[in-house]
């Protein structure tokens, strides 16, 4: 692991997004909760919230954070699409980027999981940060963003 040691702490966020592609005609019926699993939406949500909340067990060379905050938002978008974002924010020596792009993934193959029984065509796609705040490189945002 990275000696953070010597770090002041300081506010921290960032923002990740996947995005889950399905047939056409098959989101709205996931999304109506009449999918096989059934709402998609709740669950969801909890499996990225608890997933971000255990990155450091996840991933070998993650540090433990004390996260004091977690947002994770899943929103139809054009094109047969779901859009997930998870945002998380903490005071403390090292980003959290880990963090919301663990919650935007494991929501996103939470949704897969759930749907699949529908079409083994649903596609995860363009999981990625989208902004970050604080540390020693500052602020930086996607385009578009």
């Amino acid at each position: 692991m990275v000696d953070v040691g010597k770090k002041i702490p300081e506010q921290r966020s960032a923002l990740a997004r996947a995005v889950v592609r399905f047939p056409p005609g098959l989101r709205d019926l996931a999304w109506s909760g009449r999918g096989p699993k059934g709402p998609i939406e709740e669950v969801a949500r909890c499996a990225g919230l608890l997933a971000a909340k255990r990155v450091a067990e996840l991933i070998p060379l993650c540090h433990t954070l004390a996260l004091e905050h977690l947002e994770l938002v899943i929103e139809p978008r054009e094109g047969d699409l779901l859009e997930v974002r998870c945002r998380a924010s903490t005071t403390g020596k090292t980003g959290v980027e880990m963090e919301a792009l663990t919650g935007a993934a494991v929501a996103a193959l939470t949704i897969y999981d759930m749907t699949k029984a529908l079409d083994k065509g649903i596609v995860i796609e363009r999981l990625e940060l989208r902004e970050k705040t604080g540390g020693k490189s500052g602020g930086w945002r996607a385009a578009g963003e």
